[in-house]
């Protein structure tokens, strides 16, 4: 059997590339995909948050020097840093939380799903550059 040339392919020299998986089924990093991940984290993050508010908050009928102690924990700055955080899951859960909606109920919203996810970043960006600072300088200014 005469050797292939540059250029050529016979059965014997190509390469498998596995099974072919149909266009559009998985995530591959795009908008919709991150959208996901971090409305899920948020979520998470916020259930765990009420959890914890809920339970603290229930420590007063138990034992008031119990709870006073608790919250004087929150008067440190790392909690007041983890406000930063908490206000940030908040503000994209809820923003995000409409964009699933006008996507789920506007007949048009799956065309417009990535500028509305870019319309969210936005307006978080915008929530957080009006909250970051005044809570720095509650933070760290007394």
């Amino acid at each position: 059997m005469p050797e292939p040339t540059a250029g050529t392919l016979t059965p014997s020299t190509r390469v498998s590339r596995g099974p072919k998986r149909p266009a559009g089924t998985l995530y591959r990093g795009r908008e919709g995909m991150w959208s996901w991940v971090l409305h899920r984290i948020t979520g998470v993050a916020i259930f765990f948050f009420l959890l914890v508010h809920i339970l603290d908050t229930a420590l007063v009928r138990v034992s008031p020097e119990a709870y006073n102690a608790v919250i004087g924990t929150y008067q440190t700055p790392i909690m007041g840093l983890g406000e930063i955080a908490l206000v940030g899951a908040i503000g994209f859960h809820a923003f995000n939380g409409i964009r699933i909606i006008l996507i789920d109920f506007w007949r048009k919203g799956a065309k417009y799903q990535k500028v509305m996810f870019y319309i969210v970043i936005g307006l978080w960006v915008v929530l957080m550059i009006g909250f970051v600072p005044r809570q720095l300088i509650h933070i760290f200014g007394h």
